[in-house]
């Protein structure tokens, strides 16, 4: 079995599961190419009404980008690189005509709970904890999620988050918004009322309320952002406090 699991269930959701369990399930390059394809076939295929992606096992969703991956990419435009592609996959996510759901099996740190915030809606079993953490490692969120995180709860709420880059339990973030649904500890896709009734609905209907959501939305400006977004991050990536921090956290 490969890193990544693409299947489409008999409702017509398609399902991407991060398989990457010994790692947390963090992001590599071969995880994108699997959101790529995933991606493109949510676009070609009619039968497809809904997009779902989570974590392999019960330990994380997912941990962010493989820091001893890209931990490699020390200056300005390797950094940019790896950060546009994944900017790249997150803003067709979120402007997917089709619903996308976030199923946070396990813990989502960093770059983890930034493909949470692309997604339309988030589920999460009671329990686990969420966190924006790119801040203790001296970069910011470089995939478009701070960008997305602002669209999705308030943004007083957003920018709290972003700049304490600390851990949340499940419970909170749905408080403030962030989460739409709680599942128990154990539960699974299977568990989720709102993905059941959503199965039951054609892919017209699907389609025309996520319309009605990305009408309200400037796609020129998002983009414009989040690419800002992506070049702050890149220029902080190279600076010495960000690899001295990821020498720290790898050290551990």
């Amino acid at each position: 079995m490969g890193e990544y699991i693409i299947h489409k269930d008999e409702k017509g959701i398609l399902h991407f599961i991060i398989n990457r369990p010994e790692k947390r399930n963090a992001i590599n390059y071969e995880i994108m190419d699997g959101l790529d394809k995933a991606l493109k076939e949510c676009h070609v295929n009619s039968s497809v009404k809904a997009f779902v992606i989570t974590g392999s096992g019960e330990e994380a969703f997912c941990s962010g980008g493989d820091l001893s991956e890209f931990h490699r990419l020390k200056t300005e435009e390797e950094s940019y690189e790896m950060l546009r592609h994944m900017g790249d996959i997150l803003t067709r996510i979120a402007f997917l005509p089709k619903p996308t759901f976030a199923f946070i099996n396990g813990t989502a740190i960093g770059g983890g709970c930034e493909i949470a915030a692309s997604c339309d809606i988030r589920v999460a079993r009671k329990g686990i904890k969420m966190g924006f953490v790119q801040g203790n490692l001296a970069i910011t969120t470089g995939w478009g999620g701070g960008t997305l995180l602002h669209k999705r709860i308030n943004s007083s709420r957003a920018i709290s988050l972003l700049m304490e880059a600390s851990l949340n339990e499940a419970e909170f973030l749905y408080e403030i918004g962030f989460i739409n649904e709680l599942v128990g500890e154990k539960g699974d896709m299977r568990d989720l009322p709102l993905l059941k009734a959503v199965s039951t609905k054609t892919a017209g209907v699907l389609k025309a309320y996520k319309k009605q959501q990305l009408n309200d939305w400037d796609r020129t400006v998002m983009e414009k952002n989040i690419e800002s977004e992506i070049r702050e991050c890149s220029r902080l990536w190279a600076l010495e406090e960000h690899h001295k921090a990821v020498d720290r956290f790898l050290a551990r």
